[in-house]
């Protein structure tokens, strides 16, 4: 196990992102996967104890996505970290990416039987949040390129 990998996994906002995206998976992995053999996860991050007593129990391929959801959350370059569909680096491989996105709309409107919603409630505020300020930016540029200029600006010309 790398040792950078270790340092980020004892940041608390890491490993409340992590185990909050474990429980996504094995809700996903409880509603498409039931028919399949599941076991206790044996990630990196389950090595580390951060689920603590109730790491999740996951078919081979949702644990594979798990295992690479904890090295991309780890390794995440921003700090603040935002929400991976509002960033302008992608740290997931397309297909990979793809996938997420499918478990969490699927997993998002469940997740408050797990005892996240309250995450829900916050992750829909900075949504909101997040496109205000794209709306307001996006505003701003088209009123500055639209502006006529001002008789200093004709000057410099």
């Amino acid at each position: 196990m790398n040792e950078r990998f270790v340092a980020k996994m004892r940041d608390k906002e890491v490993v409340h992102d992590t185990v909050v995206q474990a429980d996504f998976i094995s809700l996903w992995c409880d509603g498409h996967h039931s028919d399949r053999a599941r076991r206790r996860a044996q990630t990196d991050g389950t090595a580390l104890g951060i689920y603590k007593r109730k790491p999740p129990v996951l078919c081979a391929e949702c644990e594979a996505h798990l295992a690479y959801a904890e090295q991309r959350r780890a390794f995440c370059p921003k700090e603040p970290k935002p929400f991976c569909a509002h960033c302008d680096t992608h740290c997931y491989r397309s297909a990979e990416r793809e996938w997420q996105r499918e478990m969490m709309r699927y997993s998002g409107p469940k997740s408050w039987r797990r005892g996240h919603a309250i995450d829900g409630i916050k992750h829909a505020l900075g949504a909101r949040r997040y496109r205000k300020q794209q709306a307001e930016t996006t505003t701003s540029a088209a009123i500055a390129a639209t502006a006529e200029p001002t008789p200093d600006q004709e000057e410099t010309r």
